[in-house]
């Protein structure tokens, strides 16, 4: 007998539909999967196997052949045992399962035949629903990630024998209940650290104010203990709120990693993702046998954090060119090319020489020219010139350590960001942008408008500086995002002094 459920399967952050084919003919008993399957699946048989058993359903002792259709796909993970044991089970007309080719089934089996949870459930429903399919039946551990999906009906169970009873019409179920992202994410508390905490260091908060209002690359250069990574940390704080497009986006790509928070359902604060530096290349970028999302993907819509940046390899450092410039990374592997986001804020720090003490008004330093020269080398022009704001963080003095005037509260700064980045939403309505940093050459020649005095004063600097064409554009967003926080129309001499100030690191130290 012959019968055939629907399932889907996985593509980088994309799903597309599968037909699970079963045969269950007369012959010695023997169990197949085909349809290029990976080992994961091919152990399904086991688990099926035993999970009908388990539930006390008859495991028919005959041939059974299951295709996984369009066969030239590659399958992974044990996402697809739940549909697989459905259409075993179906061939059985004494199970009296009705309507089973209406539901998308997608779950994991455990020898009891209780239904595990899975990852990638957000990316698979939202791809099904764009394709038409209506009905779904997948894991309950997996409701909460579901249920910021509307308009069809989403089904949860914990075990086979419970999908049987509501097929037959033994059991009802209630559809999942939608969820509203407004009322959770204000419900939701921001457990990251204050810029109030962070004794003086005015100029780097001014600097990360910027980034944070225009999504501006940075990188801040100072010697150990001068409070880089703590700032750092500080700066998701004063980060505009995630838009639930932007927090399903997030979302699909954590679930498809494995590192979505099931008691929440969704990512509803801006990722902050911090490698140490011997991560591998395939760690950051992406990939592997499974060509899964690397770090700056789950960084997508939030923070990639590269603390001592030149301590990473030179490769792993120069992997990051295209997703800088382009907001995507493509791993390309002999079995896949998977496209997947990486619309990150790289905020970066780093020595000024291996000592840490170059520059120090403090300590003296004991690096020969030609450390700090290799050093420093380790960081290309093409990377530094995708950096938008470089800043020096020297340390603090006792003075300000015990100084009794309060800082400023990072919901203070957030509030001009916020005023800021709407400028910007209202700017670029109609051009699929939302922040200065990532205008296109188009754009910013449009928005980025200079008088005879400005434009003059960005002259003297690019051939003082000996800019590239990329350096002078990203003055200039830089220059637009400080006249947004300013609520100016126009971009001033001031604004345009400042956003220039920003880029002289590059000279004082890789072109001295």
């Amino acid at each position: 007998m012959l019968s055939k459920v629907m399932s889907f399967g996985l593509k980088g952050i994309e799903g597309y539909p599968m037909d699970v084919e079963t045969d269950v003919s007369n012959g010695l008993p023997h169990f197949e999967i085909v349809g290029l399957a990976d080992t994961a699946i091919k152990e399904a048989k086991e688990r099926v196997r035993s999970a009908i058993k388990n539930s006390a359903f008859e495991y028919p002792a005959k041939r059974i052949t299951v295709n996984l259709a369009p066969a030239d796909i590659k399958k992974e993970g044990a996402l697809y045992d739940l549909a697989i044991a459905i259409a075993i089970l179906s061939c059985n007309e004494e199970n009296k399962i009705k309507d089973e080719d209406k539901y998308v089934y997608i779950g994991e089996l455990s020898f009891d035949g209780s239904v595990k949870q899975v990852r990638g459930v957000l990316p698979l429903l939202i791809s099904a629903r764009k394709l038409g399919y209506k009905k779904f039946i997948i894991p309950l551990a997996n409701k909460l990630e579901a249920s910021f999906i509307s308009g069809i009906d989403i089904y949860g169970v914990t075990s086979l024998k419970q999908t049987v009873n509501f097929l037959s019409g033994e059991e009802k179920l209630q559809p999942i209940e939608s969820c509203d992202y407004q009322t959770l994410h204000k419900s939701s508390e921001n457990t990251g650290m204050d810029f109030c905490n962070v004794k003086g260091q005015a100029m780097a908060k001014r600097a990360l104010e910027i980034a944070a209002a225009g999504g501006h690359n940075l990188l801040m250069i100072g010697p150990p203990g001068s409070g880089k990574s703590m700032l750092a940390k500080c700066f998701p704080s004063i980060l505009p709120d995630m838009t639930f497009d932007e927090a399903l986006e997030v979302t699909k790509i954590h679930s498809i990693a494995g590192e979505l928070d099931l008691n929440k359902g969704i990512v509803s604060t801006r990722p902050f993702r911090s490698p140490h530096h011997t991560a591998s290349t395939v760690s950051l970028t992406g990939g592997g046998s499974n060509s899964k999302p690397g770090e700056i993907s789950l960084a997508d819509h939030g923070v990639l954090f590269l603390d001592e940046f030149p301590e990473y390899s030179r490769q792993t450092i120069e992997t990051l060119r295209q997703p800088l410039e382009d907001g995507v990374i493509t791993v390309a592997r002999s079995n896949a090319t998977i496209t997947y986001p990486a619309n990150f804020t790289l905020i970066a720090s780093m020595n000024p020489c291996p000592c840490g003490n170059y520059g120090s008004r403090d300590k003296e330093c004991r690096c020969t020219p030609g450390q700090i020269s290799k050093y420093l080398s380790k960081l290309s022009g093409p990377i530094m010139d995708r950096i938008d704001i470089h800043i020096e963080v020297d340390n603090v003095t006792y003075d300000q350590l015990k100084s009794e005037d309060k800082e400023e509260h990072s919901a203070d700064i957030k509030k001009r960001v916020d005023r800021a980045r709407a400028i910007q939403l209202e700017r670029f309505k109609n051009d699929k942008n939302y922040c200065n940093a990532k205008m296109t050459s188009a754009q910013t020649k449009k928005y980025c408008t200079l008088d005879s005095s400005c434009d003059q004063m960005l002259r003297n600097a690019f051939e003082k500086l000996k800019l590239s064409a990329r350096a002078h554009d990203r003055i200039l967003k830089v220059a637009r995002t400080i006249a947004d926080l300013e609520g100016s129309e126009e971009i001033k001499a001031m604004h345009l002094a400042e956003a220039i100030s920003y880029r002289m690191m590059d000279r004082k130290y890789w072109r001295e």
